[in-house]
């Protein structure tokens, strides 16, 4: 699976009562999907996870799969604390259809009660490559792995989990640029043939689907041969051109940076795309400073990445200040889930003065 592009972490709207409000879910990702975005992070970090209950995170998947366009390359956060519980959900991911599952350090490393004793509040190596080599051997769809700033995945750990055949890449929120050129050297040596469409987008595992619903409705000769009246009036037609035309592109260990106010340093740096907490609510000007640095217009990109980062450290201090911005934007953002809390008045202020230029 090619990861190329920017990724849109989805928030999750609810209800003022704290429900699921899965028609506005829908609605975000029906104006996302019309976005230049290649794909889709379900249940991410900006989606409150870890306040969803399991039948509520497979609400949430199914509604996602059932709207986004079909070439949006979806990611389903589904990282839980055991092997068996993580797996659980990657067959429910495969039953919708996404492409790749995106987990993370287990929370119950960073309990006091179960971190290794040589570095409290960090997990021991041996568990931590157990965790994540377990379930890519045993999950239907491969993994992308998630590291953040409370819940960073060790470099050495990183660079030996790469070498996994089905750990695709990183999704990293804490990681430098400085530190992703460091796992991209050491990584250099890993190459996979992916399957792309002709102009090397990724092809999804929902583009499949509508690619052989669309053979399958074709109506044999044989079958128009053994019925004389239709057979009398059979027109000959050449075949739907809905066939997917596709070819092969070498790709090392992708990384994609979640930080905001860093996408072009690691773009730069060898990033192959990003998924910025802020693209919830301003896709189009983080998807800019892509396109520019993708068009080599450094200077242009530049300018793109410095209208982001203000903007970043006010709205993605919270997820109720990123939810606000998002409601500013046209998506429907609300209130977090209790116990987060909703932006001051001030704050509101602040991230409204912020984002009147990232409207879009």
């Amino acid at each position: 699976m090619l990861l190329e592009g920017l990724h849109i972490p989805l928030t999750t709207p609810f209800h003022p009562d704290g429900r699921l409000n899965l028609p506005k879910l829908a609605a975000n990702i029906v104006r996302t999907s019309k976005s230049h975005a290649a794909g889709l992070v379900v249940l991410g970090p900006s989606g409150e996870p870890a306040l969803l209950t399991d039948e509520e995170t497979r609400e949430v998947l199914r509604v996602a799969s059932q709207t986004a366009a079909p070439e949006k390359v979806l990611l389903a956060g589904i990282s839980r604390s055991s092997v068996r519980a993580t797996l659980a959900l990657a067959e429910c991911a495969d039953e919708l259809h996404y492409d790749a599952i995106l987990i993370g350090a287990p929370s119950i490393f960073y309990d006091e009660n179960f971190a290794s004793s040589d570095q409290p509040g960090t997990a021991s190596r041996r568990e931590l490559l157990l965790y994540f080599k377990t379930v890519a051997d045993r999950s239907p769809l491969p993994v992308v792995l998630f590291s953040s700033r409370a819940r960073r995945i060790p470099i050495d750990a990183l660079v030996e989990l790469a070498a996994h055949p089905r750990i695709l890449g990183l999704l990293d929120a804490a990681a430098s640029p400085a530190e992703i050129e460091s796992i991209l050297r050491r990584t250099a040596s890993i190459k996979r043939e992916v399957t792309v469409t002709q102009l090397f987008a990724a092809i999804t595992a929902r583009m499949k689907i509508a690619a052989s619903r669309a053979t399958a409705s074709l109506v044999s000769a044989d079958s128009l041969a053994s019925d004389r009246a239709a057979s009398a009036n059979a027109v000959a037609e050449a075949p739907p051109t809905t066939q997917l035309r596709t070819r092969t592109k070498s790709a090392g260990f992708q990384i994609l940076t979640g930080d905001t106010q860093a996408i072009l340093g690691s773009l730069r740096a060898g990033a192959v795309g990003a998924a910025p907490a802020l693209a919830a609510a301003a896709p189009q000007a983080c998807y800019e400073v892509f396109a520019a640095w993708k068009d080599d217009d450094q200077t242009l990109a530049d300018e793109k990445q410095s209208r982001l980062n203000e903007a970043a450290r006010l709205t993605e201090e919270s997820l109720g200040g990123l939810k606000f911005a998002c409601d500013l934007n046209g998506y429907f953002g609300g209130l977090p889930r209790l116990p987060l809390l909703p932006p001051t008045g001030d704050q509101r202020a602040a991230i409204e003065h912020i984002m009147k230029p990232l409207r879009n």
